[in-house]
C-alpha cells in the first residue's frame, strides 16, 4: 500500500485530496485567527472557497500531472524516458495521465459526451417543467439553477472541449507529426476538464443550491448569490486554463511540427480552423478568467470591482463586467464554430469527391473571423444601459462578420455542385449543418439590427438563435466528425443504418423543438423563467414533446457508438478513400503515428485529379514537390 501511495495514480490522488482539504482548513483557520475574525476555524463558506482551489490542485498532484516538472525543478539528474505513460495498451490506460495525443483525444471526447448527456437530462427536466404553466417539479430558484448548469456544462464542458478532443486525435496525424509539441501539458489540460465539470455539478449540493445566474454570471447578482456561485466562478477557471493550454499546444504544434513539404497552404482546412480557433482562445480566454477572478475577489475578500452601489468608497462598475465578459464570450461563439467549419470542409470534399472550392479564401475567411470576432462584443449589450453611440458601430461590425461566414457557405455549396455525392452519415450531418447554421446565421443578422434586437432581447427568440448556432451548427458538425473519424479512432465501422436514423431523428426533432421558439420570442415570452402566461401554453407543450424526441435520438447515437466500438466490422485503413495523411496509416494508428516521416507533395483535396497525391512516405530528398492541383506520380502513391 505504501508503494501505491507513493506512485502517481488514483491511490495517491485520494491521499492528496484529503491533504488538500486539510490544508484549506488550516489556511483559513490560521489566516482568520491572525486577522481576529470570528468563527476562525468553522467558517464553512471560507473553507469551501479555498478548498475549491486547493483540493483540485492537490488531486492533480497526486494523480501525477506535475511529477515530471517537479522532478525537473528539483535539479535531480535527468531520467531516461521509457514512454511507459504513452499510448493505450489496455482500457485502464484511459484512466491515468497519458501523453499520447490519441489517448488524450479519446479522453476528451468521451468525457465531453458524458457532460453532454448530463446537460441533456437537465434540459429534459427544464422542458418537463415548461410543458404547461404553473410550477410542476421545481421552484423558481431551482429552475434558475437548472438552466445555469445546463448552459455552463454544454458550453464549457462539451462544445469547446469536444472540438479540442477531435483535433487532439486528428491534427498531429494530419500534419505528419508524431505527437503534440507538449505532451505532458496536453495530458494536464485534459485532467483540468473533469475537475471543472465536477465543480459545476457539485454546486447543486451547496447551501442555497446551484449557481443560478446563467452561464453569463452577471454582476452584481453573481457577487451576492449563495455559495453555489463560487463553484461556477472557480470551475470556469479550470476549464479556461485547459482551453488556453490546449490552444498554445495546437499553435506550437502547427507552426513547428508540420511534415516536410507541408506549407501553410497545403494544410487541411481542419488544421487552419484549429489554428484560427487557438488564436481566439489564447487572446480571448484571459478576459473571462479576469472577470471571474474579479467576481471571486468581490465575493471572498470584499473587493468592489462590480459593486452596484457607487459611492461610499465602493465605486464599482457593473457595466464593466459585461464589457469584459462579452469581449471573451462573443469570440467564444467562434471558438465553438470554427473547428466545426474545418470538419465540414473535410467531410464535404471527401464525400463529394471534389477539391474544396476557394481553398485559400476559406483559409483567409477563418482569419478574418478571428479579427472581426473582437469587434462585435457590445451587440449583446444593446439594452444594458451602455453609451448609446456605440450601438451603431457594433451593429455594422456584427453585420459585416456575416461576410466571411457567407464565403464559407458559398464555397461549400460550390464544392457540392456537380460532385459525386456519397450521402452517408457524416455527409448527412454536414448537409444538415449547412441548413440549420444558415438559419441561425440569418437570425443572427436580424439580431444585429438595433430595433429588432431591443424588441426580442431576453426572449425565447434568443434561445432559438443560440441553439440554431450551437446545436444546429456546432453539434451537427461534431456528429459529422465523430462518424467520419470513428473508423480511424476505433478500428471499427459503425452501423450506417443506425447512423442515418440518428441523423433524421435529430434533424427533425431539433427543428420541431427550436423553430417554434422564434415565434414565442417575437410574441414576447421571456427566457429564463419557470412560469409563463397562458397564451404561450400550446406552443410550449409542442416544444416539450419535440424536445423529448430530440433527447431520445441521442440514445440511438450512444447505442451505435458503444456496440460498434465493441464489435463493429473491422475498418480498413482508408475506408473513405481520402487523401489527407491520417488516412494513410492503419486504423487505429501506430503509437507514434508513422513508421516513416511523410513528405507532403501536393494539396489535401485533389479529388478528381488523376494521379494526385497529398503525401508520400519517402525522404524529402527523394520526393519531388508537386504544386497543388497538378499531378504527382510515385511508387508509394497514397
Amino acid at each position: 500500500m505504501t508503494a501505491k501511495l507513493r506512485a502517481p495514480g488514483w491511490y495517491r490522488a485520494a491521499l492528496w485530496t484529503v491533504l488538500g482539504l486539510a490544508f484549506s482548513w488550516l489556511l483559513v483557520g490560521i489566516g482568520r485567527t491572525a486577522m481576529h475574525y470570528p468563527n476562525a476555524w468553522s467558517d464553512g463558506e471560507a473553507i469551501t472557497t479555498v478548498a475549491l482551489i486547493a483540493v483540485p490542485l492537490s488531486f492533480l498532484i497526486g494523480l501525477g500531472c506535475f511529477d515530471y516538472w517537479f522532478y525537473y525543478a528539483s535539479g535531480r539528474p535527468t531520467r531516461a524516458e521509457d514512454h511507459s505513460a504513452h499510448g493505450a495498451r489496455r482500457w485502464q490506460d484511459y484512466f491515468r495521465v497519458n501523453t499520447d495525443h490519441k489517448v488524450i483525444g479519446i479522453q476528451y471526447i468521451v468525457t465531453s459526451f458524458f457532460f453532454l448527456f448530463l446537460g441533456g437530462l437537465i434540459a429534459m427536466l427544464m422542458r418537463a417543467e415548461l410543458a404547461q404553466p404553473g410550477m410542476q417539479f421545481v421552484d423558481a430558484q431551482g429552475f434558475n439553477g437548472l438552466f445555469s448548469v445546463h448552459a455552463a456544462l454544454l458550453i464549457f464542458l462539451f462544445v469547446i472541449p469536444v472540438f479540442a478532443g477531435i483535433a487532439n486525435y486528428v491534427l498531429p496525424l494530419m500534419i505528419g507529426a508524431p505527437d503534440m509539441a507538449f505532451p505532458r501539458l496536453n495530458a494536464l489540460s485534459f485532467w483540468l476538464l473533469p475537475i471543472s465539470g465536477v465543480l459545476l455539478l457539485a454546486s447543486f449540493l451547496a447551501p442555497g443550491g446551484a449557481f443560478a445566474t446563467g452561464w453569463t454570471a452577471y454582476a452584481p447578482l453573481s457577487t451576492e448569490m449563495p455559495l453555489g456561485q463560487a463553484f461556477f466562478t472557480i470551475g470556469v477557471q479550470f476549464a479556461g486554463a485547459a482551453s488556453i493550454a490546449t490552444a498554445l499546444n495546437f499553435l506550437v504544434t502547427i507552426i513547428t511540427m508540420r511534415a516536410p513539404g507541408m506549407s501553410f497552404f497545403r494544410m487541411p482546412l481542419l488544421v487552419w480552423a484549429n489554428f484560427a480557433t487557438s488564436l481566439l482562445v489564447v487572446i480571448a480566454t484571459p478576459f473571462i478568467a479576469a472577470s471571474q477572478f474579479f467576481i471571486l475577489l468581490d465575493r471572498a475578500l470584499g473587493f468592489n470591482f462590480f459593486d452596484a452601489f457607487v459611492g461610499a468608497g465602493k465605486d464599482g462598475s457593473i457595466l464593466m463586467y459585461q464589457h469584459v465578459f462579452w469581449f471573451y464570450s462573443h469570440p467564444a461563439v467562434y471558438i465553438m464554430m470554427l473547428p466545426g467549419f474545418g470538419i465540414v470542409s473535410e467531410v464535404i470534399s471527401v464525400k463529394a469527391r471534389k477539391p474544396v472550392f476557394g481553398y485559400r479564401m476559406m483559409a483567409f475567411s477563418l482569419l478574418a473571423i478571428v479579427v472581426l470576432g473582437f469587434l462585435v462584443w457590445a451587440h449583446h449589450m444593446f439594452v444594458s444601459g451602455m453609451q448609446a453611440w456605440i450601438r451603431v458601430p457594433m451593429m455594422i461590425t456584427t453585420a459585416i462578420i456575416a461576410v466571411p461566414t457567407g464565403i464559407k457557405i458559398f464555397s461549400w455549396l460550390a464544392t457540392l455542385w456537380r460532385g459525386v455525392l456519397h450521402l452517408d452519415t457524416p455527409m448527412l450531418f454536414a448537409l444538415g449543418f449547412l441548413t440549420t447554421f444558415t438559419m441561425g446565421g440569418i437570425s443572427g443578422v436580424m439580431l444585429s439590427m438595433i430595433p429588432f434586437d431591443i424588441h426580442v432581447s431576453d426572449t425565447y427568440f434568443i434561445v432559438a438563435h443560440i441553439h440554431y448556432v450551437l446545436f444546429g451548427g456546432s453539434l451537427l458538425t461534431i456528429f459529422a466528425g465523430i462518424y467520419y473519424w470513428f473508423p480511424k479512432m476505433t478500428g471499427r465501422m459503425y452501423d450506417e443504418h443506425l447512423g442515418k436514423v440518428h441523423f433524421w431523428t435529430t434533424f427533425l426533432f431539433f427543428n420541431l423543438t427550436f423553430a417554434p421558439m422564434h415565434l414565442l420570442g417575437i410574441d414576447g415570452m421571456p427566457r429564463r423563467v419557470a412560469d409563463y402566461a397562458e397564451q404561450f401554453s400550446a406552443l410550449n407543450l409542442f416544444v416539450t414533446i419535440a424536445s423529448f424526441g430530440l433527447g431520445l435520438s441521442t440514445l440511438v447515437f450512444l447505442y451505435n457508438m458503444v456496440v460498434s466500438w465493441r464489435g463493429g466490422p473491422r475498418a480498413a485503413a482508408n475506408p473513405w478513400r481520402a487523401l489527407t495523411l491520417e488516412w494513410q496509416v492503419s486504423s487505429p494508428p501506430p503509437v507514434f503515428n508513422f513508421d516513416a516521416v511523410p513528405t507532403v507533395v501536393g494539396g489535401p483535396y485533389e479529388y478528381g485529379v488523376p494521379g494526385a497525391v497529398h503525401g508520400i512516405f519517402q525522404s524529402p530528398a527523394e520526393a519531388k514537390p508537386t504544386p497543388a492541383g497538378s499531378v504527382a506520380t510515385s511508387p508509394t502513391r497514397e
